[in-house]
Parts: structure tokens; sequence; C-alpha cells
């Protein structure tokens, strides 16, 4: 009986961590094979907001793409996947120096993670005198862990001045970050940080380089399709157009 005791406690543990209902602070979705998609929320002028981040299995532990934005997750995300998956976080990386991306480089380099950033995220996180991540990527490096290999890759100012995305060729996914607006976004969300000139540029190297992605994670809302990369274009390209700031005619 106290056996069939602990295994119903267990269920209910696993359920509430993963068969969340749409008001659950953590919600992690499978996106395919050892790939996961999760989602925390903030508030931004005063109204509730979605971010989402990625994290993969390997057979080296777990490789996290970004923080929750919510800092209350930061150690139930570990839990989850430690529970889930029987495998601790190895390493973390963020995209920027946003809060909902580094916000949790901290916290999760107390804890033994190996935690990094490009190089440009480190210099603004250092000049804000912010928490650093321990280890700095170059604009474009490639990494394996375990049985993934994928690469990261600055394409120039765009949400940020700082933002990198990720790509796994093998398995064609794009993990965007903030740099993509997802297919449904309706216009281009917080522009403190951003060079919307310049993302129309960026948005094109990243076209260029990674081409017929099968999955896009964009930095918020819902969707994983492809369709969020030309989405995105397009709603830099017409906010160009009403500022007037479109790049001039072959202008690389």
């Amino acid at each position: 009986m106290r056996k069939l005791a602990s295994i119903i406690l267990f269920l209910i543990i696993v359920s509430n961590s993963f068969g969340q209902s749409e008001n659950s602070p953590l919600q992690i979705s499978h996106l395919t094979g050892d790939f996961y998609v999760y989602r925390t929320f903030n508030d931004y002028k005063g109204v509730k907001v979605s971010a989402n981040a990625m994290y993969v299995v390997t057979k080296e532990g777990v490789v996290l793409f970004d923080a929750p934005w919510d800092k209350t997750q930061f150690q139930p995300l570990l839990d989850s996947i430690e529970a889930k998956h029987n495998k601790s976080v190895v390493m973390v990386f963020a995209t920027h120096s946003h809060e909902d991306r580094a916000g949790g480089l901290e916290f999760y380099r107390k804890k033994g993670i190996k935690t990094y950033s490009g190089k440009f995220t480190d210099e603004i996180l250092k000049e804000n005198k912010e928490a650093r991540a321990e280890f700095i990527v170059p604009n474009d490096a490639t990494f394996t862990v375990g049985q993934y290999n994928f690469e990261v890759y600055y394409p120039g100012k765009g949400h940020a001045s700082d933002n990198i995305v990720v790509w796994f060729g093998k398995e064609k996914i794009l993990y965007g970050g903030c740099f993509i607006k997802s297919a449904e976004a309706k216009d281009l969300g917080n522009l403190g940080d951003a060079d919307v000139k310049e993302w129309e540029k960026s948005i094109k190297k990243v076209q260029a380089k990674f081409k017929n992605p099968k999955y896009v994670i964009p930095g918020h809302d819902d969707g994983t399709t492809s369709e969020a990369i030309s989405h995105t274009l397009k709603l830099v390209q017409e906010f160009n157009l009403s500022n007037n700031t479109s790049p001039k005619s072959g202008q690389k």
C-alpha cells in the first residue's frame, strides 16, 4: 500500500509538471525527438506575456537555451527536467542580454552548470554590472554535446544588438529567441534595444544561411512554423517603410 501511494504521488508530481494547464507558470511541451520547448511568463506593460525557450536532451545531459523569464521557475525547471528525463542540465546558453534570456545566468552558474553567452552579450552585461556567463562564445561557433551538433550564430543587430540564434543542422531546428517573431505576431514588440534597419539585413542572412528549417522557435507567442522567419521579415519591412528607414537598394 505504501509503495502504491508513493507511485501515485510521483504521478501527480509529473502530471503537474508536464500535463500543465494554461495557467501553469511553467509549461513544457515536446517539439520532436529529444527537443522540448518550455514557456514561462512575466508582466510587460501591465500584460501577462509568455516567453519561449528550448532544451535538448543529450547522452551527456540537458542543454538549455535561455533561462525562464520568471525567476521563481529557475529551480522548478531543473526539477521538472530531472523528473521527466532523469538527467541534469549541464549547459545554459543566453541568446541575448535581456532578462527573459540571460536573467538566470548567475543562478545556474552557482548550481555548477556551465553558462554561455555571445561576446556582445557579455559586453552589455558587464557594462550594466549584471551577472555574466562563465564562457564567451565567438560570433559563429559549433558545439557537439552527446549525439547532437549545433551552431551558435550572430546574424547582426535586430531585436537587440547582441541577439544570436541556434541551428541544429541535421534536425533542421532553428532556435530564434527574440530575434524571430511568431507567425501570429502583430508587431515587433519591445524595440527598446532594437535596430530595425539592421534587423532586415540580419533576417535575410539567417534565411540564406539556414535553409528550409522544419521548426522555428520564436521568443514569444505560439507556433514553431518556418513561416515565422518570413513573417518577421515582413513586420520589419513594414516598420522600416512606415518610418522611412528601409535599406538602400543593393545594400547588404
